[in-house]
């Protein structure tokens, strides 16, 4: 049963999920707050606040005026974006009564309560206490419960709308309702239909369906449609859908880590026991702490191979907490914790040794990689694949660490080439070398304003050119090179070409 909300137009500095909870009375001295924006080439009021209401102000209004009647008010723009940002962090919160929240123009959401709302004794309970909750933050909010998405959104925040509509009630709970609210039509088409004597939903119900299309075009009569559930209204949700979803609901609010972690393995537990019996294995989950004020404090955690052993996951998500750090402000407290699986992935069951316990497991490294991942970053944790290319900087490339934990880290045929250096350089540079004789070996070379006189020189190892990808530089000789003081370096000699310069280049360090 999808729940429209909408909050009104009251603005209240300081309000919101991330203010905490708080008297809703404004502090003694704190001006009547009027918003503006730009409209017909004049500024007018947009919003106001509860006082500034009483006072008589209306949305409308010129500002010359409101400010030459009531000078004392605190008039500020309207910040569409600041509002959106708000919009999103009560979406965000609003995700501890189901995981399908979808944003609804500037200032609704829409909530599927399907299979939620018993959680909460009931789609009128939980309406209840999504209302409570908002206005202890500072928010004038209203709220409808219908099985269609257009009709809870048709119905919300209208006088004389019901709030709760019934399944197949939907047509009889819209026709009584104002069109162009209830529609949620443009104002120029709200008028046009008010001049036509066309001012409830019943008025265009009673219309013939041709001739409604022929007047005012198909945007009215799907708009129709779906608040009267006829058509359904698609909802897309901010958030992607979670495979599995355990959480934890607390009279208590908890704040310290160790509780905090306690609660996740216990989730854990209970999350690996579902994966088990479904033959999969998680590849990425998520922890969701839900503040007592709102905030919400998500961690993430991604995994290598699929995974479901409840103590490394629970070891995960320590490293995953100790990487936020003091970035997770506790507040007040949590009193919700939430652990998803947002991907999962086929896994087969070990085998059991016969005394009833499993084989030890064949991948440390993998765990190893994960933790790092989690506490590191993703990328800065990662694996050298090999790639089909001649030019030795372009024989590797970086890739996932997963992939890597089996492979060599070379090109898959490095047992036919010549040693390479341990430390290749991204770019070759530029030496001075010095022969007895032309294209003779080497007797030394400056590089970076040293001189190094060679005791030991072994080559050449011609590399070509990889003409099928339009490189038109020289081969290249490659020379293993040892000095006097017993130090290698791997250097080239590349010969004139159309776009490359010539000359002796340095490119890798032996160990």
């Amino acid at each position: 049963m999808p729940l429209g909300a909408g909050n009104g137009h009251r603005p209240s500095a300081g309000s919101g999920p991330l203010a905490g909870p708080r008297d809703t009375a404004p502090e003694p001295g704190t001006p009547p707050l009027a918003l503006f924006a730009r409209t017909d080439r004049a500024d007018r009021i947009a919003a106001l606040c509860e006082r500034a209401e009483a006072l008589g102000l209306a949305p409308g209004l010129g500002l010359a005026e409101a400010r030459a009647r009531f000078p004392h008010l605190d008039y500020r723009p309207v910040d569409p974006e600041a509002d959106r940002r708000l919009l999103l962090a009560v979406a965000d919160w609003c995700d501890r009564y189901t995981p399908l929240v979808a944003l609804d123009g500037a200032d609704g959401l829409v909530l599927d309560l399907t299979g939620a709302a018993h959680l909460f004794g009931g789609a009128g309970a939980l309406r209840e206490d999504l209302l409570l909750r908002l206005r202890a933050q500072g928010f004038a909010a209203a709220a409808a419960l219908a099985a269609h998405p257009g009709t809870a959104r048709a119905c919300v925040g209208l006088p004389g709308a019901p709030v709760l509509v019934p399944a197949g009630a939907e047509r009889a709970a819209v026709a009584a309702l104002a069109a162009g609210p209830a529609l949620r039509l443009e104002a120029g088409e709200a008028a046009r239909l008010h001049r036509l004597g066309l001012r409830r939903v019943g008025d265009l119900l009673a219309l013939p369906r041709a001739a409604l299309h022929r007047r005012f075009g198909g945007d009215v009569a799907r708009r129709l449609d779906e608040a009267t559930g006829a058509a359904r209204r698609p909802i897309e949700p901010r958030r992607p859908a979670a495979l599995l979803i355990r959480e934890r609901r607390l009279f208590e609010p908890v704040s310290l880590p160790e509780d905090i972690l306690r609660l996740a393995a216990h989730l854990a537990a209970r999350l690996c026991e579902t994966l088990g019996e479904r033959g999969e294995g998680l590849r990425e989950a998520e922890l969701a702490l839900f503040r007592v004020d709102g905030h919400v404090e998500r961690l993430p955690v991604r995994t290598g191979a699929p995974l479901r052993d409840p103590a490394r996951l629970a070891r995960l998500l320590a490293e995953r907490l100790k990487a936020s750090g003091d970035e997770i402000d506790a507040g007040f407290g949590f009193d919700l914790l939430r652990l998803s699986v947002l991907s999962a992935q086929g896994m087969a069951d070990r085998q059991e040794g016969l005394d009833g316990a499993q084989t030890a497991p064949a991948e440390p490294l993998g765990a190893l990689i994960d933790r790092l991942g989690v506490r590191l970053g993703e990328a800065a944790v990662f694996a050298l694949e090999g790639a089909d290319r001649h030019r030795p900087e372009a024989a590797q490339r970086l890739g996932s660490p997963a992939a890597g934990t089996g492979h060599d880290g070379g090109s898959g045929c490095e047992a036919d080439l010549a040693p390479r250096p341990l430390r290749l350089f991204a770019r070759p540079e530029r030496v001075e070398a010095t022969a007895e004789v032309p294209d003779g070996p080497i007797r030394q070379f400056r590089w970076r304003r040293a001189l190094y006189r060679v005791g030991r020189i072994e080559g050449p190892e011609r590399i070509a050119s990889e003409w099928w990808l339009g490189d038109v530089a020289a081969s290249r000789d490659y020379f293993r090179v040892e000095d006097e003081a017993g130090r290698r370096y791997w250097l080239f000699r590349e010969g004139a070409g159309t776009q490359a310069p010539s000359g002796w280049f340095l490119h890798g360090l032996f160990a």
